[in-house]
């Protein structure tokens, strides 16, 4: 191991597409990289877009007990005390005017929403069709009414005709001004409250954990991730990422299926 001076003090990385192989595995590669970046020291955060309550079984699965940025920036999650630190909501009047400003562009949309909370629910309109990597669970509702009746933490769209790109921006469009809207995976155009991102969440993160923004490494693969790279003092796109992020990033490694994370790290820290 080299002996010259820690590069980055806190690894940011998002879940999927990113740290997770495609089965939603981390590979023996990756895992004894951060233990390694760790013993020097750095600090490892998870920062995803999916809520606590479907991140909790991932990280107990790879065994990790630290604090973990979920539900795209609105919650801090002790992952191991099993137990929310923050949690932020969305708001329903404003979302559900976001949601009019949009169809009255766009046409109807199929809805789901996320209820806030580690035992919220995941509600979705009969027309909804859940993505493989969905919230892990859900409950179709009868009535669209029933999509509202208690706090939510982000509500998520789907058009029959529009691709998610196209979606997300002609949601973002008509309804900027009232809710933040980022595409965050295959499936995945979400509507989020104003000013919410992965970067406002690992702000708060960094500062609980002592440590400053130009002494963090980022990594991520979709358009979600555009803020926190920002934020980040440096920023590394997955050679699977969405063209957007790779513009911003200043580098790109290999995918999640090669153990990119874990090549960049070693080269970072020589190890």
């Amino acid at each position: 191991m080299s002996s010259a001076p820690r590069p980055f003090d806190l690894i940011a990385t998002d879940l999927d597409g990113t740290l997770l192989r495609d089965d939603h595995t981390v590979s023996p590669r990756t895992q004894r990289t951060l233990e390694a970046a760790k013993a020097t020291g750095a600090q490892h955060i998870v920062v995803t877009g999916r809520t606590a309550a479907w991140t909790r079984p991932t990280l107990d699965a790879i065994g990790y007990t630290g604090l973990a940025v979920c539900g795209q920036g609105g919650q801090l999650y002790d992952a191991g005390a099993h137990r929310l630190v923050t949690s932020v909501t969305l708001d329903r009047q404003l979302a559900g005017l976001a949601l009019a400003k949009a169809e009255a562009v766009v046409g109807p949309m199929a809805i789901s929403v996320v209820q806030d909370g580690l035992e919220g629910d995941v509600l979705f309109s009969s027309d909804y069709e859940m993505p493989d990597a969905g919230e892990g669970r859900g409950t179709p509702v009868a009535h669209l009414k029933e999509l509202w009746a208690k706090p939510l933490s982000r509500v998520l769209v789907q058009h029959r005709t529009l691709s998610d790109d196209d979606l997300a921006a002609a949601v973002g469009e008509a309804a900027g001004g009232l809710v933040t809207v980022v595409l965050a995976g295959q499936g995945f155009v979400e509507l989020l409250p104003l000013g919410l991102s992965k970067a406002t969440g690992l702000a708060l993160a960094s500062s609980r954990l002592g440590v400053t923004k130009d002494r963090t490494v980022a990594f991520g693969d979709m358009p979600n991730d555009v803020p926190m790279f920002r934020w980040a003092g440096h920023a590394v796109a997955m050679a699977n990422a969405h063209p957007e992020l790779k513009a911003v990033a200043d580098e790109v490694t290999l995918s999640n299926e090669e153990d990119g994370v874990a090549v960049a790290i070693e080269g970072f820290f020589g190890l």
